[in-house]
């Protein structure tokens, strides 16, 4: 479901060119056009404000038609309409975090640093309209972090605070405390370093003093919500949950690049380029790794042999155009396209379910009540009697029964 997903007329009416399934959100139309052949002329398309069918589908948010545009050869993932944004850009500056990854994802050739006319790029977009998600992904796929416009020569945090986007600028801040998703590492620890401490403090034996000292400050002591710190429990929870080593990753998919985490400031390559830099069949035996010059594939025997150049500081920020071809394209399955930028491993899990030898407990059904009455509450003082009442009733019942024995014996 697309984002905006409740225009009234979206999919309404004929679609028979790529640029109007675009303009009316038709998936099924778009799917029909790519399947009979475009041409270029026809996939570069503009309208009055010189945007493609793609730079539509951004700006509108149709999510299902950016997915299906990944299929779509002849496409310009660069293209600059009369204002200089690109697809990337007006994602940025909407705040469409999914588009935005997908886009750096699946789209190969996507160029980071292309500014518009005021000299703006996708980052600085992101960081003055507060999208701090857009900021990270940007910054995670390798944007440059001491990019400045081309007027006024601020860069990010200076226009983080003139456009009053604190929170921001605390993410910022975070980022470069911690530039590295240190949890997609091979060699991360899912454990929590302050827990032994922790733990340590939580059992030492206290004294007396200690102890009265410890009672009065949690007794007049007021708890106040607050924001979880940093590389508390809470952190340490998402890195544990979205490790590598993970059971809820493990299971489901492999990282792509699993030697090669996102680190501020390298760019990471899209899935069409690995793709055709590398056959299909050796991504899904072998882990790939990118380095600072050079790309390696490590083998499940720990042994690295390295294969090529992925990708240098001259073309970091260069522009590709887009593949022409579908013989790239056709290495990503649509399934997959949906997904993050993972890889399914050629090991499918197997799963047993064993049935329970004991039966399932049956529920005790309620008794209902005439509607319109509530049910009258049940107060302690009240059960304590009816228990008394009961208790004196058994005690009365078995006095009766010791004095009729008592009579029958006496007449015997």
């Amino acid at each position: 479901i697309s984002i905006f997903a409740l225009f009234p007329n979206a999919s309404g009416g004929s679609a028979n060119t790529l640029y109007q399934a675009c303009a009316k959100n038709n998936a099924a139309a778009l799917c029909r056009v790519l399947e009979r052949g475009v041409t270029r002329e026809e996939v570069m398309e503009l309208d009055i404000n010189g945007r493609n069918g793609l730079m539509v589908a951004v700006s509108k948010g149709f999510v299902d038609l950016v997915y299906e545009l990944n299929q779509c050869p002849f496409l310009d993932i660069n293209h600059q309409d009369n204002d200089g944004n690109t697809a990337l850009m007006i994602a940025a500056q909407a705040g469409f975090v999914i588009i935005l990854t997908y886009i750096l994802n699946y789209f190969s050739g996507v160029d980071m640093e292309l500014r518009d006319n005021r000299g703006f790029t996708a980052l600085l977009k992101a960081v003055m309209q507060g999208s701090d998600d857009c900021v990270a992904s940007l910054l995670m796929a390798g944007a440059d972090i001491n990019v400045v416009d081309a007027t006024r020569g601020k860069d990010i945090r200076e226009w983080a605070l003139k456009t009053g986007r604190f929170e921001t600028l605390n993410r910022l801040r975070r980022l470069n405390s911690r530039p590295q998703a240190e949890q997609f590492c091979e060699t991360y620890v899912p454990e929590w370093p302050d827990l032994k401490e922790l733990v340590a403090k939580a059992t030492a034996t206290k004294s007396t003093g200690q102890k009265v000292a410890h009672r009065l400050k949690s007794t007049f002591t007021f708890s106040f919500p607050h924001d979880p710190q940093n590389n508390g429990i809470m952190d340490h929870m998402v890195r544990i949950t979205t490790s590598i080593h993970s059971p809820l990753v493990v299971t489901g998919c492999h990282p792509l690049c699993p030697l090669s985490p996102p680190e501020i400031g390298k760019r990471r390559l899209a899935v069409p380029e690995l793709m055709q830099m590398h056959p299909g069949k050796k991504l899904e035996e072998h882990g790939m790794r990118h380095s600072n010059g050079s790309i390696s594939v490590a083998s499940t025997s720990a042994s690295s042999v390295s294969l090529g150049s992925c990708c240098s500081d001259s073309d970091r920020r260069g522009s590709v155009l887009s593949m022409a071809s579908n013989g790239v394209r056709k290495f990503v399955p649509r399934n997959m396209a949906r997904r993050n930028s993972v890889f399914p491993t050629g090991c499918v899990p197997q799963i047993k379910v064993t049935k329970s030898g004991e039966p399932t407990p049956k529920k005790e059904k309620k008794k209902k009540l005439t509607k319109g009455y509530l049910e009258p509450p049940i107060w302690k003082y009240k059960e304590a009697k009816e228990e008394k009442k009961k208790e004196k009733k058994k005690e009365k019942a078995e006095q009766e029964k010791m004095d009729k024995g008592a009579k029958k014996k006496a007449k015997k």
